[in-house]
């Protein structure tokens, strides 16, 4: 039976640009023709806005060769599949951190442990190498871990057992090579968690009341372990000295290593998104964000409501599982100091201090934190953190840009080049949040810095720095371009958090070269594209997400770590398709060899006995 004539192209397109995405990719294994169209790029560009619900004025990833392989990435390479929980803690796991290499990942949990993980197992799973409990050191438990730029090294924060509102850290330096303890280092408050400069440089924070709402922060550079010869080359030197106001503190301490030529791994058309959000009237409706979830089912959906309406009901018990974990560092002082003083006298010490800080603050270099231009220029070096100037709750990013010669431990001691007018650093740069800073994270370039914040509400005035404005429940994710300075957007938005401001703790988030992952309060991590900036996954736990980790060898690997006690491996459908399809594959070998085995020892049973 012949057939009859084959449609023209110009209409099988039209008719698959009216189909879903798998219907289209299942007619194209119907014929050649067929086929051949349905990798039409027009109709996969058609496909990418509508499915993403993509304005169309956003352009198409600069490094994507076709619109077919970028709808495949955002579909096909998000790390959104558990393949493996990790079951070893015994508390709530905090935080998570991979080395740079990719091979080693450690986890910080309530139950005072730090411990180390391997991810290069033959068979693909991760398995527990190391664990050191830091009970012996009289801490409460761990909250932080950071391997050093060589891997050699492992940096451990943790907070000291102490009063309820008790503020004491330390931090812990531990080797790679033997998983010996090598350095200790005081740290206060302890949520200034501590980070690496360099291989063998770390810093730390320190903390003075100097009033009743005003403290000196003091930033310390420490060597990380002493050498035979350290008895004559300092091993301590502090770094900068900073006055707080309004009971505010240094806390949060990152390095963020500018490079003057690099090619930064986010190319963004913010003005293009702009006009698009304009043209459709998204501002109005950012409190409603996009959310492609890969492995959400209706029931889940209904769960989720179930969810939400006991909050509303219990909302005191949802936060009360976090009591006994220190929030504010130095809140208790804070509440002492307001229980007893009046409010008169805090709005004098006030004043009084920023009159002191004006007159004893080392005026700022303005040549030394200027944008960096593509053209010229050198690599600089920032120490970044949060900070304050209206109330104790975090709402400030503050730079401070670090000199080589600031870099190691020789040299003046204890601000022995200051002046005795000199008294106070003054930052370099300072941009605020307007509202409560919960989370930042470094893009694998360090050209950007994405920050979790939890808004205050718009044209709000603060009195009393101890009556910080209501936070929102929902969680919005700022981008700062650390190049020019300034934030390039504030649209990033599908996590949420319910704990007031008081019981508001971190929740730490991690960049890769695509995407940008964190956790949030409502029992669920996410994932978002970094260009196109939508939300593309969402990845369930049973209780809090604290930290979110990507893998700095394969961005299509993911862990998770919750109050569930638990570590979530999540990777990429491509992945795990590759490795059941690896599987398969060896399988057949398996047999075969088993059979011939047995063939072979038949054989030799046969001749043992004399048969043929």
């Amino acid at each position: 039976m012949e057939s009859g004539p084959a449609l023209p192209d110009s209409l099988v397109l039209e008719i698959f640009l009216h189909l879903p995405h798998d219907a289209v990719l299942k007619a194209g294994l119907t014929c050649r023709q067929w086929q051949a169209v349905s990798r039409d790029e027009i109709l996969w560009r058609d496909l990418f806005y509508s499915f993403y619900r993509i304005p169309r004025s956003v352009p198409r990833h600069p490094s994507a060769v076709s619109w077919y392989r970028e709808f495949k990435r955002l579909f096909d390479c998000i790390p959104c599949v558990e393949v493996q929980t990790l079951r070893e803690h015994t508390d709530q796991v905090l935080h998570l951190a991979f080395s740079h290499r990719g091979h080693r990942f450690s986890s910080c949990s309530k139950d005072c442990t730090v411990k180390l993980w391997d991810t290069e197992r033959p068979d693909g799973n991760i398995s527990l190498v190391h664990s050191s409990s830091m009970r012996p050191l009289n801490w409460g438990y761990t909250q932080f871990s950071q391997f050093n730029p060589d891997d050699s090294l492992l940096l451990v924060s943790g907070v000291y057992l102490g009063p309820h509102h008790s503020s004491s850290g330390e931090i812990a330096v531990i080797s790679m090579e033997n998983y010996t303890l090598l350095s200790r280092v005081r740290n206060k408050p302890y949520d200034v968690f501590g980070c690496w400069l360099n291989e063998s440089h770390l810093i730390s924070g320190n903390l003075h009341w100097i009033g009743n709402m005003t403290s000196c922060s003091v930033l310390w550079l420490n060597k990380a372990f002493q050498d035979i010869e350290s008895e004559n080359v300092n091993v301590v030197k502090r770094l900068f000295k900073i006055q707080n106001i309004s009971a505010s503190t240094i806390r949060t301490v990152m390095v963020a290593h500018c490079r003057r030529h690099d090619n930064p791994d986010l190319l963004l058309d913010y003005e293009a998104q702009s006009q698009a959000r304009r043209e459709k009237g998204e501002q109005q409706k950012q409190h409603r964000p996009l959310l492609f979830d890969l492995r959400l089912s209706d029931s889940e959906e209904e769960e989720e409501d179930k969810e939400k309406h006991q909050r509303e009901m219990e909302s005191h018990s949802f936060s009360s599982g976090r009591l006994s974990q220190p929030t504010i560092s130095g809140l208790q002082h804070i509440i002492h100091c307001r229980n007893n003083v009046g409010s008169r006298e805090l709005q004098i010490e006030t004043q009084v201090a920023q009159m002191m800080g004006r007159a004893y603050t080392k005026a700022p270099d303005s040549n030394l934190i200027k944008p960096l231009e593509s053209e010229e220029g050198e690599d600089k070096t920032y120490l970044l953190f949060t900070t304050g100037s209206l109330t104790c709750s975090p709402h400030q990013i503050g730079i401070k840009l670090i000199k080589p010669e600031q870099m190691t431990t020789s040299g003046p001691v204890l601000g022995e080049e200051r002046s005795s007018e000199e008294f106070f650093d003054s930052l370099d740069h300072v941009i605020d949040i307007h509202g409560h800073i919960i989370g930042m994270g470094l893009s694998p370039d360090h050209r950007y810095l994405y920050v979790n914040s939890r808004a205050w509400p718009a044209g709000c005035v603060i009195s009393d720095p101890m009556s910080p404005p209501p936070i929102a429940e929902e969680i919005d994710m700022h981008v700062i371009d650390l190049k020019t300075l300034r934030e390039e957007r504030r649209s990033l938005r599908a996590h949420r958090a319910f704990t007031p401001n008081d019981e508001c703790f971190f929740i730490f988030l991690d960049v890769s070269r695509d995407f940008v992952a964190s956790g949030a309060e409502d029992k669920h991590g996410y994932i978002w594209d970094r260009h196109y900036n939508i939300c593309l996954a969402r990845l369930a736990h049973d209780d809090v997400v604290n930290s979110v980790a990507f893998s700095p060898a394969d961005q299509e690997l993911l862990l998770s770590a919750s109050d569930d006690s638990t570590i979530k491996v999540w990777r990429s459908p491509r992945m795990v398709r590759l490795a059941q399809a690896s599987t398969r594959q060896l399988r057949p070998r398996s047999l075969l060899t088993s059979w011939l085995m047995r063939s072979k020892n038949s054989t030799l049973a046969g001749s043992v006995n004399g048969k043929p």
